[in-house]
């Protein structure tokens, strides 16, 4: 088996001592400046630092995770190796390489960066990358590979490794055009779907009928994208939901008011079932669906994400959404349900800790006091925790 290049570090004084210098990856300072740990519960491991108080981890023994000294962090690549050729030939002196560079406009910005880097602390720098890279036998792949390969793993950064401060439970930040919005997340199929449905694919609209999750998606999906094409199929999932109405009641709910904003007289016996006599023609089916047509909310997609399957995704938003939240007794009161309902007993328990100190009364206290000892006593206790220095 290859010695992989983090061995490699460890056990050649001479290529580490031109990790950390200069290109700032040093395994003396494989500590952080707080405990923090990831949400998922995966392992995490200091394995070096940089001369800011950031760190890079290793996460669940591949990945690797920068995490600055201001709160912010995000994958920097898939492996160690990685990792480093990353660092090695795009070096953070040189700051004016970005996404969708040419070859040879990355290789100019690198020149450029380094003539500077030369002329200021390294003047052996081509020597020094030569070294390390020969000795950590990285590869010379091209440079917009490396660039791709980093913007695809901070990309990836959520939800599987969003990192946590381990005393407060806060999360580290990441930057918003690499923070995929909720809403798009679990929407993602039902567009899908409803665009196979659209270009007339063999079984798609039975394909959806059979699946109430992916159902609800295709109807959200439809609501806002709303096209004349799509009302044939949208009745088609009504009469559905109409005979299994057990199994379907917000995508009931969805589809009445779908079909019935298009206001079509032949609709009307279909809509008088469906929504138990409001419906009784075609002026007050529109009228019916304006008034029914509620303005999603952010726990409108936890939720869904949560029937998906999706409970990374929808815990890392709620998370989010509590560290924005201010003294909003409301607010607070749903996102300690919904992550108790994701089994984060610890987040629940930070949000009904919050939501106990906005009660006015002594009952009111006591019976949100009571949820927050419960959420204490379900807590899991088994988290990977990295030690902060000292």
């Amino acid at each position: 088996m290859t010695e992989s290049a983090l061995e490699i570090l460890r056990t050649r004084p001479d290529l580490a001592e031109l990790a950390a210098f200069p290109f700032n990856f040093d395994l003396d300072r494989a500590y952080h400046v707080e405990e923090v740990h990831l949400a998922s519960g995966a392992s995490l491991e200091a394995i070096a630092g940089d001369d800011t108080g950031g760190t890079y981890f290793l996460c669940g023994g591949t990945t690797v995770l920068h995490a600055s000294s201001d709160g912010a962090a995000s994958l920097v690549a898939g492996s160690v190796e990685e990792a480093l050729e990353i660092l090695i030939r795009l070096p953070w002196w040189c700051e004016n390489v970005s996404a969708g560079m040419t070859e040879e406009e990355l290789r100019a910005a690198v020149r450029e960066g380094d003539e500077e880097a030369r002329s200021e602390f390294a003047p052996d720098l081509e020597a020094q990358r030569e070294a390390l890279l020969r000795g950590l036998g990285l590869p010379n792949r091209p440079l917009t590979e490396l660039v791709a390969l980093d913007e695809a793993a901070t990309a990836n950064t959520e939800p599987d490794h969003l990192l946590l401060n381990s005393a407060d439970l806060c999360a580290y930040q990441l930057e918003e055009p690499y923070r995929q919005p909720l809403r798009d997340i679990v929407l993602g199929p039902g567009r899908a779907a409803l665009e196979r449905a659209r270009c007339g694919a063999p079984d798609a609209w039975e394909l959806i009928a059979e699946d109430v999750v992916l159902c609800e998606g295709v109807l959200r999906a439809a609501g806002e994208d709303r096209q004349a094409r799509d009302l044939p199929l949208l009745r088609f999932l009504l009469e559905r939901a109409c005979t299994e109405v057990a199994r379907w009641p917000e995508g009931r709910r969805l589809a009445s008011v779908l079909v019935a904003a298009y206001g079509q007289e032949a609709d009307v016996p279909l809509l008088r079932e469906a929504t138990d006599g409001q419906v009784t023609d075609s002026t007050r089916a529109v009228e019916w669906a304006r008034a029914e047509a509620a303005e999603e909310d952010e726990f409108t997609w936890i939720e869904l994400a949560r029937r998906q399957g999706r409970t990374e995704n929808a815990r890392v938003a709620l998370i989010r959404m509590l560290d924005d939240t201010g003294p909003q007794a409301g607010r607070l009161r749903k996102l300690s349900r919904a992550l108790e309902r994701l089994g984060d007993h610890a987040q629940a328990a930070r949000a009904q800790s919050n939501l106990v100190s906005l009660q006015d009364t002594d009952r009111d206290r006591a019976a949100e006091a009571d949820i927050l000892a419960r959420l204490e006593r379900l807590k899991d206790g088994l988290r990977t925790t990295v030690t902060s220095a000292g």
